[in-house]
This record gives structure tokens, sequence and C-alpha cells, in this order.
């Protein structure tokens, strides 16, 4: 497997946990490398509890194009 190179990596969702959980599956599941940051420690404490801050998506540059045009086409009601 490939070493990550983090510099090379940029956000293509911000938003809570479980919403960046279901891009990321969606992502992987079209064949795109993707993994969570978190923006404040508070979710890595207590990920589940509502009260941590954004949480992003990342993927590696040369994918940017394509992943956010996946996460842009996906569909999800208010």
């Amino acid at each position: 497997m490939a070493d990550i190179n983090y510099e090379a990596l940029v956000e293509v969702f911000k938003g809570n946990l479980w919403e960046a959980e279901l891009v990321k599956g969606l992502l992987e599941s079209e064949g795109v490398q993707a993994m969570i940051k978190d923006e404040t420690l508070s979710a890595v404490t207590s990920p589940y509890s509502g009260m941590g801050g954004a949480v992003l998506v990342m993927v590696n540059k040369e994918e940017e194009v394509y992943a956010r045009k996946i996460v842009a086409e996906r569909k999800v009601s208010d």
C-alpha cells in the first residue's frame, strides 16, 4: 500500500460525523480513497454526542474533481 501524503489531501465535504461517514462510504464505493478529519477534539473523545465541531472528508488532490462530482450528485432530503 502506498504511503499517504497528507499535504496532498483536500477537503470535499464538511458536516457532522454521521454525514461525513456516509459521504466517505459513498466515495469509497466509487473507488475514491477517503479519510475523515475532525476539526475539534470533542468528536474524538465523544464522536456521537452531537456536540463536536465540523468533520471533514478528505481525498487525494488527484481525485478531487471526481470526488466533488460524486458528493454534489448525492441526494439528501432535509
